[in-house]
């Protein structure tokens, strides 16, 4: 008689709280080539300089060779150190060294270490309510909990924050916040909310995790400071990527970090991840952007091609869309947001699938998944002909979906 020995549950405890991306899920679906989608977060692919990098990967093999090839050290090659401290001094008005950036494979990497950091199970995070859906992902992995603070069109809301962190308990380990044409709302958060927020922050010692993916993408009026730009006692840290100005293939973005201890503590998670950021990809990256005037050439070529895809989006959702529809003009970035009276968007989705076009419903941003009435509409990834036959698909699956 064989005795069965239970040798307990095959997983960690913490992988019960992951959940499955809805973009990541649907981008399966809109492999079918008669789907229109304004789900994924992708750039337009046809403004990928293809040439150009195939260029400058011959030019790296030829002045770098096989340090190119080889591994470095987890900060990053010190060529792209600088590039991203220069970039960042010239376009935040503020001061950074090399020495307080990490290069960091994607900025989803950036999110994973810095919550591997900080988060025990059972910890806080503050976060806008919607929130990025990648960063969810990466602060469930760590089992954490969510403190949501309210937004408006102007983004988060300084009473809101402070009314939260004086009743929080357990004390939050950090805000997380997208301040640019935040994903999924495409919403800017105000120039006056900003230093109030570093100050509230300050005051209460909490750090802020300042995730700018979009900023470049500017299409109106003018750029606001960061939340790094402000001098402050308290931890800011500052998260870019190179996945919306150049190529997300190559998973190329940074972190500023000032602190030093922080970033010690980043690296060294890092190094327990995959040792570096890979070699090549950064020298690859560093060749193109060094190359200036075309490289700003570039930036002003997608953000040029954004905005209109943005107006014609926008104005396909005027003719199309049904009364008790809502939605915005985000002055950049990838993303609008749309909200229908009375319509939960999870279940519109299933009849919009059925007429070709497809989006990301808006519970998935929601740490609680407690909203359902907004939808995340992506408008960089299809041709402006696309979105206005896509908009009146959308168009038409609302009115199927209420009748």
């Amino acid at each position: 008689m064989t005795t069965h020995v239970s040798r307990g549950a095959k997983f960690a405890q913490r992988t019960a709280h992951l959940r499955a991306s809805t973009i990541r899920e649907m981008l399966k679906v809109t492999q079918q080539p008669d789907i229109i989608s304004f789900g994924g977060g992708l750039p337009a692919p046809e403004l990928f300089p293809t040439r150009e990098i195939a260029q400058c990967t011959a030019e790296v093999m030829e002045t770098a060779g096989a340090a190119a090839l080889q591994y470095g050290v987890t900060e990053g090659i010190p060529e792209m150190r600088s590039w991203v401290a220069a970039r960042l001094t010239h376009r935040l008005h503020a001061s950074f060294d090399p020495s307080e950036i990490l290069i960091v494979n994607g900025s989803q990497q950036g999110l994973d270490l810095i919550g591997k950091i900080f988060l025990d199970p059972g910890d806080h995070v503050v976060c806008e309510h919607p929130t990025y859906l990648g960063a969810i992902q990466a602060f469930d992995a760590y089992q954490a909990r969510y403190l949501a603070v309210d937004t408006d069109d102007d983004g988060m809301m300084p009473h809101s924050l402070e009314h939260v962190l004086e009743r929080a308990d357990p004390f939050p380990k950090f805000l997380y916040i997208v301040p640019n044409f935040q994903n999924p709302t495409g919403r800017t958060l105000a120039a006056d909310r900003r230093e109030a927020i570093v100050r509230i922050c300050e005051r209460f010692d909490l750090p802020i995790v300042e995730d700018d993916p979009y900023g470049e993408l500017r299409f109106e009026g003018s750029d606001l400071l960061s939340l790094s730009s402000f001098p402050t006692t308290g931890c800011v840290i500052y998260s870019g990527t190179g996945s919306k100005i150049l190529a997300p293939g190559l998973r190329v973005a940074w972190l500023a970090i000032p602190d030093h201890d922080v970033r010690d503590k980043v690296a060294l998670a890092k190094q327990g991840t995959d040792l570096q950021t890979g070699s090549l990809a950064q020298y690859v990256f560093h060749q193109y952007a060094a190359k200036a005037t075309a490289f700003e050439a570039h930036v002003a070529q997608i953000v040029t091609t954004y905005r209109r895809r943005r107006d014609v989006m926008v104005e396909a959702l005027r003719e199309h869309m049904p009364a008790g529809t809502h939605f915005n003009r985000p002055e950049g970035g990838m993303f609008l947001w749309a909200s229908i009276d009375g319509v939960d968007t999870t279940e519109l989705l299933k009849v919009s699938a059925q007429e070709k076009v497809v989006f990301v419903p808006g519970v998935s941003f929601y740490p609680e998944r407690d909203v359902h009435d907004g939808m995340r509409l992506n408008f960089s990834n299809a041709s402006e002909e696309k979105i206005r036959e896509g908009i009146g698909r959308l168009g038409a699956a609302v009115r199927a979906f209420k009748s």
